[in-house]
């Protein structure tokens, strides 16, 4: 896939608990023209989940085969066993239908995203208020098991010091103030609403 597109790329990434999901959602409720990119994951559906809606739900074996066939932009063994990656193909479909792209991804899949995009791609990340609070939030979610949700908090603090490469930084203390200064950064870059 060539660099070369009418497209442009949202990149929004932070640890989990953060928000991330929230910003997304508002972005694409204020800008028409932003598409939502699906993933592809190999852990379980959770009970709310849809495939072809939340992730493209694979098998481990499904999602290791797409690999050898060069088949993702980028992808990560996110926690042992459950790999995350965002297709060629998704990318191409909502390009060749005029949208822009936002993701939600994990933090080293969107600096990996980027390297493949550099002119055309914006990388934030969502910070949030302090380490406390983010283990609390994801405590509160009571959407993991005990061992997923150790997992979680322990990649939280390798996930925050990637912070400084991305493009730039938006702190969720007040989630009003981190939706206005996300969407003053991606009419910025989009260059309209």
């Amino acid at each position: 896939m060539s660099s070369k597109s009418s497209g442009k790329l949202v990149i929004v990434a932070g640890p989990s608990g953060t928000g991330k999901t929230t910003i997304v959602r508002h972005l694409l409720s204020v800008f028409p023209r932003l598409a939502f990119s699906i993933s592809a994951c190999s852990r379980p559906k959770r009970v709310n989940e849809r495939d072809g809606e939340d992730y493209y739900f694979l098998s481990q074996e499904e999602f290791k085969n797409k690999i050898k066939e060069n088949q993702f932009l980028e992808w990560e063994e996110v926690y042992p066993g459950s790999f995350y990656g965002t297709l060629r193909t998704e990318v191409e479909r909502l390009w060749k239908a005029g949208r822009h792209i936002v993701f939600d991804i994990d933090v080293k899949g969107a600096l990996n995203l980027k390297t493949h995009f550099p002119k055309e791609s914006i990388t934030i990340f969502i910070q949030p208020p302090s380490v406390d609070v983010l283990m609390q939030r994801l405590r509160d979610r009571n959407t993991e098991t005990p061992g997923i949700l150790e997992q979680r908090i322990g990649k939280a603090n390798l996930e925050l010091s990637y912070a400084p490469q991305f493009d730039k930084m938006v702190y969720n203390i007040e989630l009003d103030k981190a939706f206005k200064e996300t969407d003053a950064i991606v009419s910025d870059f989009l260059g309209d609403k």
